[in-house]
């Protein structure tokens, strides 16, 4: 089975341009040069419907869904519960009433630690003494090792932020992790036979919690995915000059890029 992964960030958590900043990246006008924060959208067609998954819901994920044409939503995965990647939640009411006008809810997948984050952060929403008439209609669902959304399976991957322990995915032949610094050698074996690898590289600067580019580059020759498309990128590295660098089979992401994938 075949479906479509979209980018609808590829930034970081202060978005590129950043505010405050009159940087040659900050100030250029390739449109490939403005960075959203980080979220992919995967979609594909099964038994003659549409099926949509979105990992993170970031602060721009109204925007996002806005320029994408999204018009429902089957489930949401969690990569962790910084702001960058779950602040959009609440943007997923109105999507969120076509969903209970089917019947149901949206699942958001999540782990213990991120579904505690949500509950806190979206009380109005999540509190069983909530009154909010129009607060979205979701529920958070435990992230196990696989969860299978309409017959794509998502598979786990465990990484680290930092000291922060994470998770990025992967479904099918294609693998997303964001916000990483370090991926345990077990979770090496579980992208073995990727088609395309999506790996977040910040800067070259070293960062405690994030990898630089010159890591992820290493990180993909290991993986050895036929393509590697780099995200979570800060406004140090401009997207056509860094991508002149960058070795056949890798490159910078952007917002909106869109490619089939193997489910």
């Amino acid at each position: 089975m075949e479906g479509l992964l979209t980018f609808l960030g590829t930034g970081t958590s202060m978005g590129v341009p950043t505010l405050g900043c009159s940087c040659a990246v900050c100030t250029s006008t390739d449109p490939h040069d403005r960075r959203l924060r980080p979220s992919v959208l995967l979609r594909w067609h099964e038994a003659g419907r549409e099926r949509v998954v979105v990992i993170d819901t970031g602060p721009d994920f109204r925007e996002q869904a806005l320029r994408t044409g999204l018009s429902r939503v089957d489930a949401v995965f969690y990569t962790h519960g910084h702001a960058d990647h779950i602040l959009g939640m609440d943007d997923l009411r109105p999507l969120s009433f076509v969903a209970a006008r089917e019947g149901g809810q949206i699942p958001l997948y999540a782990t213990e630690e991120t579904a505690g984050t949500l509950r806190k952060v979206f009380d109005y929403t999540f509190s069983p003494e909530a009154t909010y008439p129009t607060r979205a209609r979701v529920r958070i669902e435990p992230l196990e090792e696989k969860t299978t959304v309409h017959s794509v399976e998502f598979l786990r991957i465990p990484v680290l932020h930092g000291k922060m322990g994470i998770v990025g995915f992967r479904f099918g032949r294609t693998a997303y992790l964001t916000d990483v610094s370090t991926i345990p050698e077990t979770s090496f074996a579980l992208m073995e036979g990727l088609d395309c690898v999506i790996l977040s590289a910040l800067r070259h600067k070293p960062h405690p919690s994030h990898a630089t580019l010159d890591q992820a580059v290493e990180w993909a020759r290991r993986i050895g995915a036929r393509q590697t498309w780099f995200t979570h990128i800060a406004h140090e590295l401009g997207h056509a000059e860094t991508n002149r660098t960058l070795p056949d089979g890798m490159a910078l992401a952007y917002d909106g890029l869109w490619f089939p994938v193997v489910l």
